[in-house]
């Protein structure tokens, strides 16, 4: 593995490396979006170029779509395609039963459409990303243009009677201009520190008009990769229960690491 490359950046490429075993050749696949999932993108175009696998992709966010276009890998509408066999994608945390907070690279609205349209949803992530309790990273919440103000309040007045540590909502920026998301919406950054029931709260967050989704995944995943910065490799499944250790060695080879 490349020296230049961060012991955070070696457990994100090895969980990806992992995740390669679940994609079979003619697969319809959902290609999440974030800096976990470019590294199965890359992954996955080094065998679509060295081995010629056949796969057709549909991507999470126009940043994804770019990337596999760019790694040779054929892409796909969701409405082309309509279903998927699979969906490989990032989380921002995952609790003990999977369920997932999303959104950080403001693509979660296609990323749920996606893995929601999947007959299995695979989590790959680093360590770090592994809660008992979901909340320490901001819930990001998409929401329309139109009286978004509005409806900030009302996320604030829901958010004030639910059991979380805190609240504070947060409207994200790219510079020093409001980031708008791939379908025209602004996203908001609830900051919880603990959510303790996400499911109550994804079902009152949803019932406020102008909110569009939230970076709630619940009982979506399937499985979990997870990588460690030492080289272990650790995939949980929820549906069976079992838990899987392997250590990963990475050795530095072709053009994988030179664009880095």
């Amino acid at each position: 593995m490349s020296n230049k490359l961060s012991a955070a950046d070696k457990a994100k490429f090895i969980c990806a490396k992992r995740a390669m075993d679940f994609v079979k050749p003619g697969m319809r696949l959902g290609l999440g979006t974030g800096s976990t999932a470019a590294w199965l993108v890359r992954l996955i175009g080094e065998e679509v170029r060295n081995n010629g696998l056949q796969i057709i992709a549909v991507a999470t966010s126009d940043q994804t779509a770019k990337l596999a276009v760019e790694c040779g890998i054929t892409v796909r509408t969701m409405d082309e395609v309509k279903w998927l066999d699979l969906t490989i994608d990032g989380a921002d945390e995952f609790d003990p039963r999977l369920n997932l907070i999303k959104g950080g690279g403001a693509a979660l609205l296609q990323e749920k459409i996606v893995a929601t349209a999947s007959d299995q949803v695979v989590i790959i992530a680093d360590e770090s990303k592994d809660v008992q309790v979901l909340g320490k990273f901001p819930l990001p919440i998409e929401v329309v243009k139109f009286g978004w103000m509005t409806t900030k309040g009302l996320i604030e007045e829901a958010a004030s009677n639910l059991d979380v540590m805190s609240y504070n909502l947060t409207v994200r920026m790219d510079g020093d201009v409001k980031l708008v998301t791939d379908e025209g919406h602004y996203i908001l950054d609830l900051h919880l520190g603990r959510i303790g029931n996400p499911r109550e709260l994804s079902l009152i967050l949803n019932q406020i008009p102008g909110v569009v989704e939230t970076g709630l995944f619940l009982d979506i995943a399937d499985a979990v990769v997870i990588g460690h910065i030492d080289g272990r490799v650790e995939v949980r499944d929820i549906n069976t229960g079992t838990i899987e250790f392997e250590q990963i060695d990475v050795v530095e080879q072709d053009n994988m690491f030179l664009d880095i």
